[in-house]
C-alpha cells in the first residue's frame, strides 16, 4: 500500500472510477449478449463477470477512500504539529531568558553575600572561646542560611 503515496491521487481515483465503470459496462453488455444466437450461452458467465469487476471497484473506492482519509489526517495532524513547534519555540525563548536571569541574581547575590560574609568575618577572626575553637556569629549564620535560600 505504501506505493500507493507516489502515485498522484487523480491517477487513483480515475484507476478506481474507470475499474467500476468497466463492471457497469460489461453487466450492462451482458443483457445485449442476448440478443446475439452465438453469445446467448455466455450470458451468465459476462454477467457474473461484471458483476466482480463492480464488488472489486467498489472494494477499490473504499480502499482510495479510506487512503484519502488517512492522508488529510497525517497533513492535519503534521499541521497541528507545526504549529506546536512554533509555540515550543516561543515558550524556549522565554524559559531561556528566566534561567538567565536568575542565574544573573543568583550570581549577584552571592556576590553580596560572600562581600557581606568576609567584612563581618573579619571582626570575628580574633575571637576565640576557650579550646581553640572559633565562635560562629548570629550575623554569620543568618547570612548562610539567606544564601541557601531560593532567589525571590
Amino acid at each position: 500500500m505504501w506505493l500507493l503515496s507516489f502515485m498522484p491521487d487523480s491517477w487513483l481515483h480515475m484507476a478506481v472510477l474507470a475499474i467500476l465503470s468497466l463492471g457497469v459496462l460489461v453487466y450492462i453488455l451482458s443483457y445485449f449478449t442476448g440478443f446475439i444466437p452465438t453469445l446467448i450461452p455466455a450470458k451468465e458467465p459476462i454477467r457474473i463477470i461484471g458483476t466482480l469487476i463492480i464488488v472489486a471497484g467498489v472494494f477499490f473506492y473504499g480502499s482510495y477512500d479510506t487512503e484519502i482519509s488517512w492522508r488529510n489526517r497525517v497533513a492535519e495532524a503534521e499541521a497541528k504539529v507545526a504549529q506546536a513547534e512554533e509555540a515550543s519555540k516561543k515558550e524556549n525563548v522565554k524559559i531561556v531568558t528566566k534561567v538567565v536571569t536568575k542565574t544573573q541574581i543568583v550570581r549577584t547575590r552571592g556576590e553580596d553575600i560572600i562581600r557581606y560574609v568576609d567584612r563581618e568575618i573579619t571582626k570575628y577572626d580574633t575571637k576565640f572561646a576557650p579550646g581553640g575553637v572559633c565562635e560562629i556569629p548570629k550575623e554569620f549564620i543568618k547570612a548562610h542560611n539567606d544564601a541557601a535560600e531560593a532567589p525571590k
